[in-house]
């Protein structure tokens, strides 16, 4: 039987970048790191760290946020930290394992949640088994852990590598993992921060390890340590094989960002988002949402449907608002769709900011904590408000949804369970539309402008003005 995390169903995720979110002065840094807030490069240092997290975890509580996301906190020689040197050691510039231990207890303390990055495809040049084939060549004892194919190895330069390294780029030699050693040692990783008190994993493009044998058992040993232990895969093509109750719990959602950003603007930034996963989004009226939202939603179990991990954006993609070419409207009926729909929304650092930036490294930079007027953006108190509106019914993350209406860019759905009946009706047209529902009488919250809209004897009559949202709730 299918059994995803209960937790997980009703977290509000916050993703961090732990270079970019926060710097601690408590924390002393190398000398050569970048401005705070100078446009981000590829190679250069902000010297965000965990203590500077934990020092903002009122905000992010304040904002509503219940579980947190980094991106690999390893140690590492990048500023991404996905090139891991030592699985076992947090990087000393985010304050190393005594930082962690801190940063858990106090996470821990506010009943949040914890989900790392796993990055078990590849490690890195620096990785200490593959810096001894580098030293020692055919007499490593290390051989099988990599796919070495010839010797030399041409690990810094231009001359054929000699190793398969993921996608072709030198500085990640891809793991060997039909070598047990191996095996072993990623799943002893994925278990040892799971004792230290971390709640789930974030895969890193765990379908190029093509072994459905190495997930189950990583999830059989993860669950033996902690039975409520979350786990996302980054799969960007169909999931299917990795959720059948035996490997993942989730995956990120990105087919549903697709649908959401598709229907909320015809008016997307093709070309970015062409340098990303997403690729051409389709642009999509009513009915095409409906169908993408049912395809989403009735694909699998509700165990897996309301575990799904939902965002807008990542640090693998152009910022929310840079897909909307700056439309804040077009933005905020993005974040009506995903907080009223099943499975766990996640932000984006700084997305409830509406900051823009294009595909990396420029959707990577700092937090803007000294720029006074992105604080006063009414976005943030939006996205506040919905979340306050999401965790007070179940419905939103539990309900079963059905679709009531479809009128051009108009839809209307609803989300039922138990003694809970909310629907959400939204317009993304430039005009407005007049709409006609069975519904009785409720609660209600307009949550993009004020609507005109009347209950009489056998119907609900709404107005929806133009780019405009509503939340009826019936208890």
């Amino acid at each position: 039987m299918t059994k995803t995390p209960a937790w997980a169903k009703d977290a509000i995720f916050y993703q961090i970048f732990p270079d970019r979110f926060a710097k601690s002065k408590e924390l002393s840094k190398p000398k050569y790191l970048e401005s705070w807030n100078a446009t981000p490069t590829l190679h250069g240092y902000k010297g965000g760290d965990l203590l500077g997290v934990i020092e903002n975890l009122d905000y992010l509580q304040d904002l509503g946020i219940t579980a947190l996301y980094f991106n690999p906190i390893f140690q590492s020689a990048s500023n991404h930290r996905y090139h891991t040197h030592d699985y076992f050691q947090v990087d000393p510039m985010l304050g190393g394992n005594e930082a962690f231990k801190k940063l858990i207890t106090e996470l821990h303390n506010r009943d949040m949640h914890i989900m790392l990055d796993g990055v078990f495809n590849h490690a890195s040049r620096g990785f200490f088994q593959f810096n001894d084939i580098l030293e020692n060549g055919k007499d490593s004892p290390y051989l099988d852990w990599f796919h070495i194919r010839k010797f030399p190895l041409n690990a810094y330069n231009e001359l054929e590598a000699g190793y398969d390294a993921w996608w072709d780029l030198k500085a990640l030699p891809k793991f060997n993992t039909d070598t047990p050693a191996v095996r072993e040692y990623l799943w002893r990783v994925a278990t040892h921060w799971l004792e230290m008190g971390i709640d789930g994993w974030r895969l890193d493009v765990p379908n190029e390890i093509d072994d459905d044998s190495f997930w189950q058992e990583f999830r059989k040993r993860c669950l033996e340590i902690n039975p409520e232990t979350y786990i996302v895969g980054e799969i960007w093509e169909d999931p299917s094989r990795w959720l059948k109750g035996d490997q993942f719990d989730a995956v990120m959602n990105y087919p549903l960002t697709k649908a959401i950003f598709g229907f909320v603007s015809h008016d997307l930034n093709d070309k970015e988002s062409d340098k990303c996963g997403y690729k051409l989004i389709p642009r999509l009226d009513a009915p095409g949402f409906a169908k993408a939202l049912e395809t989403n939603l009735s694909t699998y179990p509700s165990e897996i449907t309301q575990a799904q991990f939902n965002l807008l954006g990542s640090h693998d993609t152009p910022r929310a608002l840079t897909i909307l070419k700056g439309d804040e409207d077009a933005l905020k009926f993005a974040y009506l769709l995903l907080f009223c729909l099943p499975g766990a929304p996640c932000i984006y650092y700084g997305d409830e900011l509406g900051l823009m930036g294009n595909h990396e490294p420029f959707c990577r930079q700092a937090m803007p904590w000294d720029t006074p007027n992105l604080w006063d953006h009414d976005l943030r108190k939006f996205i506040k408000e919905l979340i306050a509106l999401r965790k007070s019914y179940k419905a939103f993350s539990r309900g079963k949804l059905s679709v009531l209406s479809t009128q051009r860019c108009s839809i209307v759905f609803k989300l039922e369970l138990e003694n809970q009946s909310i629907v959400i009706a939204v317009n993304a047209e430039n005009k407005p539309s007049q709409l006609s529902l069975k519904l009785e009488p409720g609660s209600y919250f307009e949550p993009l402008q004020n609507q005109t809209y009347t209950f009489n004897k056998d119907s609900f009559e709404l107005r929806l003005e133009a780019k405009s949202g509503f939340v009826l709730i019936h208890q």
